[in-house]
């Protein structure tokens, strides 16, 4: 399997004023090219160069770290660029709406769950929401870890991605996570997140 630099969906503006076109500039250009290439420099000439981001994740606690934390840098940055939107925002619609009001009661308490899964990781990290059993969990990881990796404490199918890492947010919000994060929401692409369930749902 080749693996592959996607072109990120949308202009560095387009999700202006929630978060700002320098940051998505160095965000994309610099630190998830920068974890692309050190995962392909690390997989190169080896078994795993043809193995899938999922089949090398699911024995990650076997490979290098260079593996892991790159690996996990490419892959979890393509999960979040494409769950926002610059027509984000609002709620759910489908069967994930559904669920979302069936498991926590109502999507503000969805939302206060998620937010304090991503206020509360220590340090870098990224928040989730996963599909684990058929059902959704909230969930964190530390650095690059994600879901996916045998390491992961909650493992399952990512379908949103929120990144918390202060390079995802210093340069408008500082030390401010909770107001990035309340930001964040009018981005959040809903249509891309419920196919993610959905098709979460049919494996």
């Amino acid at each position: 399997m080749s693996h592959t630099f996607p072109e990120l969906p949308y202009a560095y503006d387009s999700l202006e004023p929630y978060i700002d076109a320098k940051t998505m500039e160095v965000h994309y250009s610099k630190h998830h090219r920068t974890y692309f290439d050190k995962f392909i420099s690390a997989v190169e000439g080896t078994d795993l160069a043809s193995l899938s981001l999922k089949d090398i994740f699911a024995n990650i606690s076997q490979h290098a770290p260079a593996v892991r934390n790159n690996g996990g840098g490419y892959y979890n940055h393509i999960v979040y660029w494409n769950c926002m939107s610059p027509n984000g925002g609002g709620e759910p619609q489908g069967k994930l709406k559904q669920e979302l009001l069936s498991t926590f009661g109502s999507f503000d308490e969805f939302k206060q769950q998620f937010a304090q899964a991503a206020i509360n990781t220590f340090g870098s990290g990224f928040a989730w929401l996963i599909v684990k059993d058929k059902k959704l969990v909230i969930t964190s990881t530390s650095n690059q870890d994600n879901p996916l990796m045998d390491v992961a404490q909650d493992k399952g199918e990512p379908i949103l991605a929120l990144d918390v890492w202060e390079h995802a947010y210093y340069i408008s919000y500082q030390n401010r996570r909770p107001e990035y994060i309340d930001a964040w929401w009018n981005v959040v692409d809903w249509d891309a997140v419920n196919a993610n369930y959905e098709a979460a749902m049919s494996v």
